[in-house]
């Protein structure tokens, strides 16, 4: 059985759905509150069962059995960019992470777990290393003094710990993220109901429209979180992009090629993310590829029709 903290968000909704399709027996942890959302996005699937994440850390720290686990992907936190919360920060995405690592490796469970590329900020430079982190906000504080606990937590050998840096990841099952969707979803919505991309005007030397992030599908990374879990135990922390940064025009431009009719118009960037806004990303994955994942990803091009037809279907 494997475990999904998170199981009813997005990334973690459609880890679970490939599980089931592979045969895998699931358990889902999420916040139980939001019934909403957990009845959409786990609509149709057959899980063990869907427990609450508080109600799952103590159970941990007790010491309850749950059977045989044979890895949790760790998908559950705040991914709110700009709460301001910090003991929520703290709570959910450090103290979280590190009473379930410290379970993890008590037990010998394999953990792959979600950090992020905003840990890298205002840094222009994108491998996996201490002086590329210089993160602009508390959310991205937060997964680095994780992703920092994990480097100098003693390591059980017999099982996997492996923190991957997604970039910005975009995909079925994220609606429920409103302002915290990608901006595929964003600019989807926007053309939908007016038939206008609304785009930011040129900041950071870039053009209007020009800023580059890496938009990576989120089949992809799912991909690449089952690689690790069924890979041999290993440590690392690695970036899951598609080493290949495109510009928000790119985006914009593949909506309205493939609905067939819509404008693009640039707007001033507020000024309360002016100073903390990244206008280029792009995932280094040598590591990655050193770790022996060698698939290809999809590009903007190809998945992004592919997801404005799933989105039109579950309008």
């Amino acid at each position: 059985m494997y475990i999904v903290t998170g199981g009813a968000g997005f990334i973690g909704s459609n880890l679970v759905r490939r599980l089931l399709e592979l045969g895998y027996r699931v358990l889902v942890v999420d916040d139980r509150s939001d019934r909403a959302r957990i009845e959409r996005n786990l609509a149709g699937c057959d899980v063990v069962g869907c427990l609450d994440k508080d109600v799952f850390l103590d159970a941990i720290r007790l010491g309850q059995s749950f059977g045989r686990v044979d890895g949790v992907f760790h998908q559950g936190a705040c991914a709110d960019t700009t709460c301001t919360d910090r003991w929520l920060l703290w709570r959910d995405n450090f103290q979280y992470s590190v009473t379930l690592l410290d379970w993890a490796q008590r037990e010998s469970i394999p953990l792959v777990y979600a950090s992020s590329a905003a840990v890298y900020g205002a840094s222009t430079h994108f491998t996996e290393s201490p002086e590329n982190e210089r993160p602009l906000n508390g959310y991205a504080w937060s997964k680095l003094l994780f992703d920092r606990h994990v480097r100098r937590t003693p390591w059980n050998a017999r099982s996997t710990v492996v923190g991957l840096r997604y970039f910005n990841v975009y995909g079925p099952a994220e609606a429920h993220k409103g302002r915290m969707a990608s901006m595929v979803w964003q600019l989807w919505r926007q053309l939908v109901q007016t038939d206008e991309a609304r785009l930011f005007e040129g900041s950071g030397g870039f053009a209007d429209g020009e800023q580059r992030r890496d938009f990576v599908h989120v089949s992809d990374v799912v991909a690449v979180n089952l690689h690790f879990m069924l890979a041999p135990p290993q440590r690392a922390i690695v970036n899951v992009g598609t080493g290949r940064s495109r510009s928000f025009n790119d985006v914009a431009r593949a909506l309205i090629s493939h609905r067939g009719r819509g404008t693009i118009r640039y707007i001033p960037m507020p000024d309360p993310i002016r100073n903390a806004y990244q206008s280029f990303t792009e995932a280094d994955l040598a590591k990655l590829r050193k770790a022996g994942y060698e698939a290809s990803f999809a590009s903007v091009e190809d998945a992004v029709p592919q997801y404005v037809d799933w989105l039109s279907r579950h309008a």
